[in-house]
């Protein structure tokens, strides 16, 4: 479309403020830009001032791209409008977790897996925030050494939650997590299930299985709650399938799109407000490869990847 797209942002939260702001940074090509939300309002977004529309089946009439801004782990707003987006011709790209593992629907970190929006049927999901920075440096190491093995241990923000998690850091407010965040780390992202996983570990174990094509891949984690406002880190320990050397273990990453190798360690502090995904602290010993990564969880883990997302599908259109 040469006048650009018309493009809706369902929700007006965090994830919502960085889409606005990805949007504009990333210099998409917008016809009209709308913000849909529980209910009508003017609210600032990125720094601009919005009349927020209501987000009702109609509000998508003329839509050409829908973002469904959820944060970590929401659910129901695309449940009860995706369809309704989609009837009237919108793509939905969805940043909750209830269509995540729909075979049906195509789970997407442009870098890794960017051909299976081939054929999608109008809703496309974006993975969960930790999920996204692991497999964008599993990926390379996957198609080097094959993978056999997992072990990743999380160390996630406070802004995942949305503005309450960013409450409880800054104001002490106590409904947020499960126990005060201030001073203190938390084992428990989600619920538990009955296997004793949180509902986080179980959704990056099997998001990386589909986004990687890899549904037997066993992979064990452990995502923990830590008082930072902005920025994931993990641990990642890696067995592969052949053994490696340290070089050609930097130069895999080194060379994979969106991954950034540093001499020494990256900080959730340093990357926050930036769109990569930092690697540091690189071992490796026969068929083992340990490294650390950290990513805005905001920004790559939610936003940036969506509006990536989008990109692609204007790339995809352009050539059909």
């Amino acid at each position: 479309m040469s006048d650009g797209y018309t493009v809706a942002v369902v929700g007006a939260g965090l994830v919502g403020d960085r889409l606005v702001a990805e949007l504009r940074r990333r210099d998409f090509p917008l016809k009209e830009l709308r913000i849909l939300a529980r209910s009508a309002r003017s609210a600032v977004l990125a720094g601009e001032t919005f009349e927020v529309g209501v987000a009702e089946p109609e509000a998508f009439e003329g839509v050409d791209i829908a973002f469904f801004a959820g944060t970590e782990g929401e659910k129901g707003a695309a449940v009860q409008l995706a369809d309704e987006a989609i009837s009237r011709g919108a793509v939905v790209i969805d940043n909750g977790s209830d269509f995540r593992l729909d075979p049906k629907v195509p789970l997407v970190v442009p870098e890794v897996n960017v051909a299976s929006l081939e054929g999608h049927e109008g809703l496309i999901a974006n993975a969960n925030c930790s999920t996204t920075q692991m497999v964008v440096t599993l990926a390379p190491l996957a198609r080097e050494f094959g993978l056999k093995k997992v072990v990743v241990s999380t160390y996630q923000a406070v802004s995942g939650a949305g503005r309450s998690g960013v409450e409880a850091l800054e104001n002490g407010r106590e409904d947020a997590f499960p126990r005060p965040i201030v001073g203190n780390a938390i084992p428990q992202i989600g619920g538990f299930g009955d296997d004793g996983y949180t509902t986080e570990e179980t959704k990056m174990r099997e998001e990386t299985r589909k986004i990687l094509s890899l549904p037997d891949l066993p992979l064990f984690a452990t995502a923990v709650r830590i008082p930072v406002h902005t920025g994931h880190a993990e641990s990642v320990y890696v067995e592969t399938e052949r053994e490696a050397e340290l070089p050609e273990v930097l130069e895999a990453l080194g060379a994979a799109p969106g991954v950034e190798v540093s001499d020494d360690f990256p900080t959730p502090l340093e990357v926050s407000g930036e769109e990569g995904t930092y690697v540091g602290r690189v071992r490796v010993e026969g068929n083992v490869v340990q490294y650390w990564c950290v990513a805005d969880n905001l920004l790559k883990g939610a936003a940036t990847n969506a509006v990536q997302i989008a990109e692609s599908l204007v790339g995809v259109r352009a050539q059909a």
